[in-house]
């Protein structure tokens, strides 16, 4: 449900005036969405090593460019970390081990013994010693599938998530021996029943895991990645494997009087040690892929209740580290 085109690091001439006129500095105490626009980047994912956020994203297709920043704010293009002859990368997903300090990119891309079909996408991994790249593949993981996302949980055990095509949009749960191999049967946890989720298709994809107060947190898009009705919901339990039961009150982010289609999103500490979501947005109502990256605040209520606060255009507070640090 991706579409890749080359991808440049910038912030419209709009977005730039409107960070001017709120009194924007250097170190990102304002931001106006978008982040990043060129070449219509979707489906982000952000590494944070030595206090240096590195953003991958659905792009060009042939592999992905890597940007990096201090503030989530402003990003530098620091060239291609993966090249992909197979093509149709998208939705980059990123682990570092703390261990061995090796970094881990998941990856979709296409099967090339499949022209098409749903098994004509498939999810691999490839692996580094530094985010910048470059990035040796290793091996494919699974076939049908695109999305992944990879769990450390506390106790160290490790879960790759994915939304299976083979059979409609189903988000699995893959228990992994180490990051490179599967250790037990994947099943399904979550899959399309509720209206917002077929607004535009049958779709619950991106999958995002979040653990807070010993409770999960499985965030997810769904309906079509190219309509205006793409949004992002959760689903929670008390175990990575599931049972997850969805939040009643999804979407939490949704379209809006001149916001569409937000989803596909990851979310990072940023550098005042609150919770970011980075994610994409559609430039208009359309059914198309014109799309564009942002950054909006997420948090937990008292009562485990995750929100958002979206926006587009406008000057925002952003993630400045506090005046003492």
């Amino acid at each position: 449900m991706r579409q890749f085109l080359f991808l440049s690091v910038g912030v419209t001439a709009w977005a730039k005036a409107l960070l001017l006129a709120a009194g924007a500095h250097a170190d990102g105490v304002t931001y106006a969405n978008p982040i990043l626009t060129a070449g219509r980047p979707a489906d982000p994912d952000v590494l944070v090593v030595d206090g240096v956020y590195y953003l991958y994203a659905t792009t060009h297709g042939r592999g992905y460019d890597v940007f990096t920043s201090q503030d989530l704010v402003h990003w530098t293009n620091k060239g291609r970390a993966l090249d992909d002859p197979r093509g149709g990368a998208w939705a980059p997903d990123l682990y570092r081990d703390a261990d061995s300090g090796q970094i881990y990119l998941y990856y979709t891309d296409d099967n090339p013994e499949v022209e098409s079909g749903p098994l004509a996408k498939q999810i691999g991994v490839a692996v580094a010693d530094n985010p910048l790249g470059p990035f040796e593949d290793r091996r494919v993981l699974v076939a049908g599938a695109i999305d992944a996302h990879l769990f450390r949980d506390d106790d160290g055990k490790l879960y790759l998530y994915y939304a299976s095509i083979e059979d409609g949009f189903r988000i699995m749960v893959q228990p992994m021996t180490d990051p490179l191999t599967p250790a037990a049967e994947a099943r399904e946890v979550l899959r399309p029943t509720e209206p917002w989720e077929m607004a535009s298709g049958h779709v619950t994809e991106g999958p995002f895991l979040l653990k807070h107060d010993g409770l999960y947190y499985l965030m997810y898009s769904g309906s079509g990645a190219d309509s205006p009705h793409y949004a992002i919901g959760y689903a929670t339990a008390k175990s990575p494997l599931g049972p997850f039961e969805k939040y009643a009150g999804n979407p939490i982010a949704k379209r809006r009087e001149g916001l569409f289609g937000p989803g596909h999103h990851c979310v990072v500490e940023g550098p005042d040690r609150k919770l970011w979501m980075v994610y994409h947005q559609k430039a208009d109502a359309g059914i198309n892929w014109q799309r564009f990256l942002a950054i909006d605040p997420l948090w937990f209520d008292d009562q485990g209740v995750i929100h958002t606060r979206l926006s587009r255009g406008t000057p925002q507070p952003g993630p400045a580290k506090a005046a003492s640090e």
